[in-house]
């Protein structure tokens, strides 16, 4: 990864998995982050991991997926370093397909979805 001193980022999903990943790799490279997850346990414990490393971390809790808490979190990363660089959107596992009416019209019951 390139030098990312001075460079400012929001990585959601924070965590754990890929999100943390991140978080980490990023801290590394030397940006501050900000870290966003909806579980505070997960985002903590990421968030000092980033500070172990020395990195600088800042959290929000909350849900991503709501318009005006991703506006929120961007005003955050403004307020706290004055700019928004890189923002890593990682989502958060989603409930498995429905099956489609066409689809099952279309093959009965031996569709999987």
């Amino acid at each position: 990864m390139p030098d990312m001193s001075g460079k400012n980022g929001l990585i959601t999903a924070a965590g754990d998995g890929i999100g943390r990943a991140s978080a980490l790799a990023f801290a590394r490279a030397g940006a501050r982050v900000l870290l966003m997850d909806i579980a505070a346990d997960g985002v903590e414990q990421t968030a000092q991991l980033v500070r172990d490393a020395g990195g600088v971390a800042e959290v929000m809790v909350g849900d991503a997926s709501d318009e005006d808490f991703a506006a929120q979190m961007v005003a955050r990363v403004v307020e706290l370093w004055g700019a928004l660089d890189f923002a890593t959107t990682t989502p958060a596992s989603a409930p498995p397909p429905r099956p489609s009416p066409s689809r099952t019209a279309a093959c009965g019951s031996g569709c999987s979805g």
